[in-house]
């Protein structure tokens, strides 16, 4: 959640770095306005407190002056305030819940060399990694290669489910079980711990990583029942330490996971709708690290070469990409998106997406650590390493040979017993 005091302290000026993000004016202003009703609250409740304080004082006055009969009225004005105390202490509440209601839905402030954008197209290419492969053929496109090879089947994903559902067999199921093991192993050693984590999690957890309240339409939701699917492992990772107070020696925390991740994609319809790209249900490996906010820096760049320096191990040409204002996801401060270049349809696609997200989710779960005598946010960061199907889809399309069939990137022959 973005730092209300923040923003109140200098309205203005957050404003302008919001607006970056395209935020509502409206919802801006009603910000503005909660903050004064708060104010207002706050200062009826000192009233009233203040002079509950001078009548308390007045009893041991009255008594001093011998007026003993005085002091039922007192007592009566006394209790009566009390009332509007109590009163006055319900409303400034409430104020403060609606003010936070408000604040859900204001994202990150985006850092300052954040390129300004609207969308994409925007965004700033950083490098390219690895020169793509020059074919003598025309590439095929990954849902021919894999329906011809026999590793996807798109059409008993739908008997089994509804579209944008697959099912992996042979050397396809194989391949994904031996990327998973491969990211894993390489993810931890580079220094990331491996966690297992639940496929389900509770509301808290999703506002803790800002998917809730603004994107619940995305989101499987168990019925009757406060649990949700999980879009992404980087929700249960970072939730690992949702209202706990870390030392600082215990940091940086550097975790690696492998999930299911489900994913309604409520606002893609008509994109990718086809093959492995967009899918309802995929396997993605995760990095998320927290950190002091004097580390995350360092670690966020770290994170970005652990995710290109897994593509260049499995031999896949990719870019890396600064997203844009226009670009930049809810909770990011700052993101880089890296993109794997697939022949088969002549462009470079995202493949991982790694951000920082500064203090925003830690404030949200309420994550700290210990500095000397003050608790202070940590700050919280996250990023694919890599998405499988993804990176199924590359290696399909980068492989391929004239005749179809698809070699394997020498690196994952050991997992696949070759």
């Amino acid at each position: 959640m973005i730092d209300l005091k923040l923003l109140q302290k200098d309205f203005d000026s957050i404003s302008k770095k919001l607006m970056r993000k395209s935020v509502d004016e409206k919802l801006l202003e009603k910000v503005k306005i909660k903050f004064e009703e708060l104010k207002e609250a706050k200062a009826n409740f000192e009233t009233l407190q203040a002079a509950q304080n001078a009548m308390s004082k007045e009893f041991g006055m009255l008594k001093r002056a011998g007026m003993v009969h005085e002091i039922p009225k007192l007592k009566a004005k006394v209790d009566e305030n009390k009332i509007r105390i109590a009163d006055a202490l319900e409303i400034q509440r409430l104020r403060q819940e609606e003010l936070e209601a408000l604040a859900m839905a204001i994202p990150n402030i985006p850092d300052e060399d954040v390129p300004d954008g609207e969308d994409e197209n925007d965004n700033i290419e950083i490098k390219k990694v690895l020169t793509p492969r020059k074919f003598s053929f025309t590439p095929k496109e990954h849902w021919e290669l894999a329906e011809q090879n026999g590793w996807i089947d798109f059409e008993r994903g739908v008997k089994l489910a509804t579209s944008r559902f697959s099912v992996s067999f042979g050397m396809g199921a194989r391949l994904e079980r031996a990327l998973i093991n491969f990211m894993l192993d390489f993810n931890r050693q580079r220094g990331f711990d491996e966690v297992s984590v639940p496929a389900l999690v509770n509301r808290k957890a999703l506002e803790g990583t800002g998917q809730l309240p603004k994107f619940e339409d995305d989101l499987y939701k168990i019925q009757d029942q406060e649990l949700f699917l999980i879009p992404t492992a980087e929700v249960p990772v970072t939730n690992l330490y949702q209202d706990e107070i870390l030392s600082v020696d215990e940091l940086p925390k550097r975790m690696t996971a492998y999930t299911s991740c489900f994913r309604k994609e409520a606002g893609a319809a008509g994109r990718d709708t086809r093959g492995m790209i967009r899918q309802h249900q995929f396997h993605k490996v995760e990095l998320v690290s927290i950190s002091t906010p004097g580390e995350s820096n360092i670690i966020f760049d770290d994170m970005v070469t652990c995710a290109s320096d897994l593509l260049k191990a499995l031999e896949l040409p990719h870019r890396l990409v600064t997203l844009c204002t226009g670009d930049l996801g809810f909770s990011a401060a700052k993101t880089i998106d890296l993109e794997v270049w697939l022949p088969g349809q002549n462009t470079y696609r995202e493949i991982s997406s790694v951000s920082n997200t500064r203090d925003f989710q830690a404030r949200r779960a309420k994550i700290r650590f210990k500095n000397g005598k003050k608790n202070e946010l940590v700050h919280t960061l996250n990023g694919s390493s890599l998405a499988v199907g993804r990176t199924l889809v590359a290696i399909m399309e980068n492989f391929q040979n004239a005749d179809g069939s698809i070699d394997i990137p020498k690196v994952l022959h050991p997992y696949l017993g070759m």
